[in-house]
C-alpha cells in the first residue's frame, strides 16, 4: 500500500496535538478510565500533603526555592506520568513526547486531583441513588408504598440521575482537557506550526501552478501548434492548387478535417485548464463531462446535501479528472467507480478502478494534486498496491 498524507486534515484531534483515524474507545473501557481517575485523584492529594505541606515553608525562602521546587516537581512528574499513562491506555489519548515545564505538571496535577475528587464524589451519589432506588423497588413490592409517592420518587430520582450522569460526562471532559492543555502544545508552539502548514501549502500552490502551466505550455506547443503548422501546410499547397481540381478539393478536405481537429484539441486543453461547466452546470455536469470523455466505463456517485465552495468544487473537478486521466493511461482497468459525497462539513472524493496499480505519489500528477488539496487543508490518500486496485481518496473540509 502506498499512502500520500498531508499535514492537515480534518478529523478527530488527540489531546495530543495529533489527529486519529481510529474510533473513540467502546464506553465500558472509558468508564473503567474515569472510575481508575479517582484513585489516583486519591493519590494526588496524598502527595500534596505529604510532600507539598513539607516543602512548602522551603519554597518561600529563596536559598532553598529552587531545590525544593525541583524536588516537588520530580514527584509531581511521576504522578502526571501516570495520569499520561491512564489517558493513553482507557481513551485512546496519544501525546507528543517532549518536556513539559515544572509549573505547567503541577498545575495539571492540582486541578487534576481536585477533579478526580469531584468525580468521586459523584460516583459516591451514583452509587448512593442505585441503592435508593432498589430500597424503592423493594417497597414497591411489599406494597408500601402509594402511586402518590411512587411517581415522586420515580421524577425526583430521574431527575438527580440525568444530572449525575451529565455531572460525569463534564467531569470527563475537563480531565480530557486539562491532559491537553498539559501534554499537549501550546498555544504559541500550535500558531508556530500553523504558520509552518501554511508556509508549506503556499509553497506547493506555486509549485503546482508552475507545473500547470508548463503543462499547458507543452499541450499547445506539441498539440495544437503542430496541427495548426500542418493545416497552414495544407491550405499553402491548396493556394499553389494541385494538378488536378480532384487533388485541391482532396486538399482542402484534409485542411477542413485537420481544423475540426485542432477546434476539439484546443477544447480538450481549454477543459483542462478550467472546465466552464463548473460555472455553468455544477460539479455534477462537470463530472458527468468526464465520464463521457474517458475510454473507459465510468460509473458516478454523486451525494451533495448541499451547495459546495467555488474552491472546494474546482478541486473536487481536478482530483476526479487526474485520476480517470491516470487510470486510462496507465491502470489496463476495465472500469472506474467514482463517488462524491459529503460527510457533515468534509466532502470525500473517491476515485477506485480496478487496474493493476503501482500508481506513485510522487508523480508529477498526484503531486499536484496533493498540492491542490493541501491548499484547502485537505488530505490526500493513495492506495495502490502491485496488482491494484487503485483507490485515490481526497477529503475536502468545506468550512
Amino acid at each position: 500500500m502506498t499512502s500520500q498524507p498531508l499535514p492537515t486534515a480534518p478529523g478527530t484531534a488527540l489531546p495530543g496535538g495529533e489527529a486519529s483515524g481510529t474510533p473513540s474507545p467502546a464506553l465500558p473501557l472509558r468508564a473503567a478510565g474515569v472510575l481508575l481517575g479517582c484513585p489516583t485523584a486519591l493519590l494526588g492529594l496524598l502527595y500534596f500533603v505529604g510532600a507539598g505541606v513539607p516543602l512548602g515553608p522551603l519554597l518561600l525562602w529563596p536559598r532553598t526555592r529552587r531545590w525544593s521546587f525541583a524536588a516537588l516537581t520530580a514527584g509531581a512528574r511521576r504522578m502526571a506520568a501516570l495520569e499520561q499513562r491512564r489517558r493513553s491506555v482507557f481513551f485512546g489519548d496519544r501525546f507528543p513526547d517532549r518536556p513539559v515545564p515544572g509549573r505547567r505538571v503541577l498545575r495539571y496535577l492540582a486541578a487534576r486531583t481536585y477533579s478526580g475528587l469531584i468525580t468521586g464524589v459523584v460516583l459516591g451519589l451514583l452509587a448512593l441513588g442505585a441503592v435508593l432506588a432498589a430500597l424503592l423497588v423493594e417497597g414497591l413490592v411489599r406494597g408500601g408504598l402509594d402511586w402518590a409517592e411512587l411517581v415522586t420518587q420515580v421524577v425526583l430520582g430521574g431527575v438527580l440521575l440525568f444530572l449525575d450522569v451529565q455531572g460525569l460526562f463534564s467531569l470527563e471532559a475537563l480531565d480530557a482537557r486539562l491532559a491537553r492543555e498539559c501534554f499537549g502544545p501550546s498555544e504559541h508552539e500550535l500558531m508556530r506550526q500553523r504558520i509552518d502548514e501554511l508556509t508549506t501549502s503556499r509553497a506547493a500552490v506555486l509549485r503546482a501552478v508552475d507545473n500547470e502551466r508548463r503543462r499547458i505550455e507543452r499541450d499547445l506547443h506539441d498539440g495544437v501548434q503542430q496541427r495548426l503548422v500542418a493545416l497552414a501546410m495544407l491550405l499553402g499547397r491548396a493556394r499553389r492548387g494541385g494538378r488536378t481540381p480532384e487533388q485541391t478539393r482532396s486538399l482542402l478536405e484534409q485542411a477542413h478535417k485537420e481544423s475540426q481537429d485542432v477546434l476539439t484539441e484546443l477544447r480538450e486543453v481549454a477543459w483542462r485548464v478550467y472546465p466552464t461547466a463548473l460555472d455553468n452546470l455544477g460539479l455534477q455536469e462537470a463530472l458527468a463531462g468526464v465520464s463521457e470523455r474517458c475510454d473507459i466505463p465510468v460509473r458516478t456517485d454523486i451525494a451533495l446535501t448541499e451547495p459546495l465552495p467555488a474552491s472546494v468544487e474546482t478541486a473536487a473537478y481536478f482530483v476526479v479528472s487526474e485520476s480517470v486521466t491516470n487510470a486510462a493511461k496507465h491502470s489496463a482497468a476495465t472500469e472506474i467507480q467514482v463517488s462524491v459525497r459529503t460527510y457533515g462539513p468534509v466532502l470525500v472524493v473517491r476515485v477506485e478502478d480496478n487496474g493493476a496499480g503501482g500508481a506513485k505519489p510522487e508523480g508529477s500528477g498526484l503531486t499536484g494534486l496533493q498540492s491542490r488539496v493541501g491548499a484547502l487543508d485537505g488530505r490526500l490518500h493513495v492506495h495502490s498496491p502491485c496488482g491494484g486496485p487503485t483507490t485515490i481518496t481526497a477529503e475536502l473540509p468545506c468550512a
